[in-house]
């Protein structure tokens, strides 16, 4: 298999993720990627990309992905049916923590209970 074809998924989500200067090259059998994604969430979606397509410490590929934004560890539009703890599981796989991010939008939100689709969360650093 060529090692671009084994990688599409994380070229994709690369594409779908807006990665800032994104570049691609094939080096001999080793797929090199380098870019800047928005957070740091996305810079762990690409890893866990990678790993998916090439397990955990795969030999044909590199990658040099930079994170624009260090403050944060992601931001996001709440949907309709959403709580602060399910958006916690997602972003830290705990809905425990629902807390950290209740505490970073108290600007936002005065009530932890209370949350409105279309309202945009900080996700702070784990």
């Amino acid at each position: 298999m060529m090692v671009k074809q084994k990688y599409q998924s994380v070229l994709d989500l690369g594409e779908k993720l807006n990665i800032i200067g994104g570049d691609v090259k094939v080096n001999g059998d080793k797929l090199e990627i380098s870019g800047t994604t928005a957070n740091q969430y996305q810079k762990d979606q690409l890893w866990d990309a990678i790993k998916a397509a090439g397990g955990e410490n795969p030999s044909d590929i590199s990658a040099d992905i930079k994170v624009a934004d260090k403050s944060v560890y992601a931001m996001h539009t709440v949907e309709k049916g959403e709580s602060l703890s399910l958006i916690a599981k997602k972003y830290y796989g705990d809905p425990m923590k629902y807390k950290k991010i209740f505490e970073a939008n108290t600007d936002k939100l005065k009530n932890p209970d209370v949350i409105h689709p279309g309202q945009e969360l900080i996700i702070p650093n784990k």
